[in-house]
């Protein structure tokens, strides 16, 4: 997959590389901040810290099991972690397994670039992309919706967007 996974060119100076052992600090600060939602649970710190710690094991053990080779990598702007994706190259789609970016790294833009990447993937191994996005989150919503995604399965809490290649043709770092 590597050739599919080439972003050495992508826009604003961000690059991916393999997540590595001492990339856990920042991956869980991204993934909490992340989920708000979980800071809303009604209970004390130690409660909410638990909560925060078990979801987060959730995913990756999810993960792990539902995706065994999903692919994990750092978002890096100019050499310094800026964000987080996970990816699995599945025999029907390409599944967008989690993808987020640190506070203050949001609304750069950067989270398009990588899902413009992602696209390009997708389109190479002739695949739809999928992501699962919480109902809750109006702007990556918004995001997804500008790049092409649809609806595919509405759900309770979250909802299946699908991008299918043919449907546009797109250029990593583009505008609009």
């Amino acid at each position: 997959m590597s050739a599919e996974l080439n972003f050495s060119s992508m826009a604003h100076g961000l690059s991916l590389r393999p997540v590595r052992s001492g990339d856990e600090a920042c991956i869980n600060r991204i993934y909490r901040s992340a989920r708000p939602d979980l800071l809303l649970i009604d209970g004390e710190a130690d409660l909410i810290e638990t909560v925060q710690r078990q979801q987060y094991q959730v995913l990756q053990m999810g993960a792990g099991q539902q995706f065994p080779n999903a692919m994990h990598f750092m978002v890096e702007k100019l050499g310094s972690a800026v964000g987080v994706v996970m990816v699995d190259f599945g025999h029907n789609e390409v599944r967008i397994i989690f993808l987020a970016m640190l506070p203050e790294a949001r609304g750069k833009g950067y989270g398009k670039v990588v899902l413009q990447g992602l696209q390009q993937a997708a389109r190479q191994v002739q695949c739809p992309l999928a992501a699962v996005v919480w109902h809750n989150n109006g702007q990556a919503r918004k995001l997804y919706q500008s790049l092409g995604f649809v609806l595919e399965e509405p759900g309770a809490m979250a909802d299946k967007l699908v991008w299918y290649p043919q449907a546009e043709s797109i250029m990593v770092g583009a505008t609009g």
